[in-house]
């Protein structure tokens, strides 16, 4: 699940930005409104964490952009702010935001609201992914084949889970940087394919058939394929 925080405090959004990918959460970090609201576009992020006072746009003016734009109508939207005024939380929630937590707060509770919200929120990917004879159980977050269960870390279990929710489509090197990482991929280019061998050590090289493919210049794909039928010319 991909998370975009809008926070202009320094402490509070770079708090925020590591506890969150810590609880398993791909986290996107923007530090004034206008960004935010491009990134709510361009990233298509899976819930939204809005404080009120931002820069250059407020928060109040992102959620009302947001609600026009495609797809935005959707995106579950969390109020993270200082302001504790009736008026303040009636007029969030008016304005289409699902949740409203005043600072301070507690960061397990943050949590259990996020949680909360994306399991009620529309459209909600399968809780169970199954390739093949691999499950991925996205919210207890264990992985399987053949019934044993493997292992991962959570880079690792990222990883696997962008490959598999979107089996048999090839990813390049710079999406899976920017999902998984988010870096710029020519920022380290031997970060992706490192983890892609931990990773097929793991799940792939004890088992068959293989589920993790390489297209040599595109990048990497997880599907089952079929077996190879074998050449009918060939001598007996």
């Amino acid at each position: 699940m991909r998370i975009l925080v809008i926070e202009d405090e320094p402490k509070t959004g770079d708090y925020l930005l590591r506890g969150l990918a810590e609880s398993g959460f791909t986290v996107s970090l923007a530090r004034n409104g206008r960004d935010g609201l491009h990134m709510a576009g361009s990233e298509a992020p899976d819930l939204i964490v809005l404080d009120v006072m931002l820069p250059i746009m407020d928060g109040w003016q992102v959620l009302r952009a947001l609600r026009l734009q495609e797809g935005g109508a959707d995106v579950p939207v969390i109020f993270l702010t200082a302001r504790d005024e009736v008026q303040d939380r009636v007029k969030g929630l008016e304005l289409g935001a699902d949740d409203y937590l005043v600072k301070p707060f507690a960061f397990a509770e943050l949590v259990a609201r996020i949680r909360t919200l994306l399991r009620r929120g529309p459209p909600r990917e399968d809780d169970v992914i199954r390739i093949g004879d691999m499950e991925i159980d996205v919210m207890k977050r264990k992985v399987s084949r053949q019934g044993q269960r493997i292992t991962l870390t959570a880079k690792e279990f990222g990883l696997l889970h962008l490959l598999a929710r979107r089996q048999g489509e090839v990813l390049s090197r710079s999406i899976i940087a920017s999902q998984v990482w988010d870096i710029n991929f020519e920022s380290d280019t031997n970060v992706i394919d490192a983890a892609i061998r931990r990773l097929r050590s793991k799940l792939d090289d004890p088992f068959e058939p293989k589920l993790i493919h390489t297209l040599r210049g595109m990048g990497y794909v997880c599907e089952l394929r079929a077996p190879t039928a074998p050449d009918s010319g060939a001598a007996a």
